[in-house]
């Protein structure tokens, strides 16, 4: 088996890079928003280091996720909050994972029942590929192929400095 290891802080880095791009070809201000919960530590990071004003926007797939009679509403799962009207805004998404494009469209079926943005891109930390669902990242700091076998997130520690747990689902059973 091979282990892939990835420093989530340089590519934390190269993804703010990226997004001062977007940021900087954007036709008005944009609001970042975070999908929960690696998407929203980084969003909120993103915030406070590019200096921009009010609050990031946390967004939950769980509602609308096609998946929901086998999962369920998750204990731990952060509530969707929008601290600012939807309508006309230029929406930029920040998830930490894009893999099959689901929790993506359930996002974005979350975002419409607030209202109607002006425009919605999406940059992530890592685009691993395996799409079943035709989404694509504006911005993706890496993109990588992992083998379906394999489960990869964000960790977070104390400090607010960013990991990643890869496992081996095979390895669990």
């Amino acid at each position: 088996m091979s282990f892939i290891h990835l420093d989530a802080e340089a590519l934390y880095a190269e993804l703010l890079r990226g997004v001062k791009g977007l940021i900087a070809m954007s036709a008005g201000p944009l609001k970042l928003v975070g999908v929960t919960s690696g998407g929203a530590w980084l969003a909120a990071r993103l915030q406070r280091e590019l200096g921009l004003e009010g609050e990031i926007g946390v967004i939950s797939s769980a509602m609308h996720r096609d998946d929901y009679k086998q999962r369920g509403l998750s204990a731990s799962s952060e509530q969707t909050r929008l601290p600012f009207d939807v309508d006309g805004t230029q929406v930029l998404l920040i998830d930490d994972v894009l893999y099959t494009g689901r929790t993506i469209r359930a996002v974005i079926n979350e975002l419409f029942d607030y209202g109607r943005p002006a425009s919605v891109q999406l940059a992530v930390l890592v685009d691993r590929g395996g799409r079943e669902l035709p989404m694509q990242a504006d911005f993706a700091a890496v993109r990588l192929t992992l083998p379906v076998s394999q489960s990869f997130e964000l960790a977070r520690d104390a400090q607010g400095h960013f990991s990643f747990v890869v496992q081996d689902k095979n390895a669990e059973a």
